[in-house]
């Protein structure tokens, strides 16, 4: 039950931090995506499944409060999730390279599925304008702020893992 009221205020202050901080910190309107960053963390250090669910609400709050229809975000974070899943087993804390490649992906991904859907698909074609104007400068900032966030990320995550085997202990 810790685990996911501290996984939910972790999706709420990074949306809120996504939504209000970051869009006055944006620059030339390109903000970090720190939902990308959550769900893709969260999918490599705890697996699949977790890496679902949470893609799932990060996605469902960026539906409720910027999409034009419920379920797209939610199933683009949440396929992200899963696949950053896949890498549990080749994951380690210590190593940052990992970590900043699947998000680096991730995001990259993320904004493809959004031109290819939102955009090629009513016949706006300008893939290299978006290329280049929103989703390159989205990932290197997305980048910056993961070299930060995931380490935040991380040490919640262990510290979490300790309290649960702790308590795992009691009861054997």
């Amino acid at each position: 039950m810790r685990r996911k009221i501290t996984v939910f205020i972790i999706i709420t202050i990074c949306f809120l931090l996504q939504s209000t901080l970051f869009q006055a910190w944006s620059f030339a309107s390109i903000s970090p995506n720190l939902l990308v960053v959550v769900t893709s963390s969260f999918g490599f250090m705890r697996g699949r499944k977790e890496g679902m669910w949470i893609g799932f609400f990060c996605g469902l709050l960026l539906d409720v409060f910027f999409g034009s229809v419920i379920g797209f975000y939610a199933l683009i974070c949440m396929y992200i999730g899963y696949v950053n899943g896949f890498f549990r087993k080749r994951y380690f804390p210590e190593d940052i390279k990992l970590p900043i490649i699947l998000i680096s992906v991730s995001d990259l991904s993320y904004n493809l599925l959004v031109y290819l859907f939102l955009f090629f698909l009513r016949g706006r074609f300008q893939f290299v304008y978006y290329l280049v104007h929103i989703m390159l400068p989205e990932l290197v900032y997305t980048i910056v702020v993961t070299v930060f966030l995931y380490f935040i990320l991380l040490r919640i995550n262990q510290k979490l893992e300790a309290i649960e085997k702790r308590s795992a202990s009691k009861f054997v």
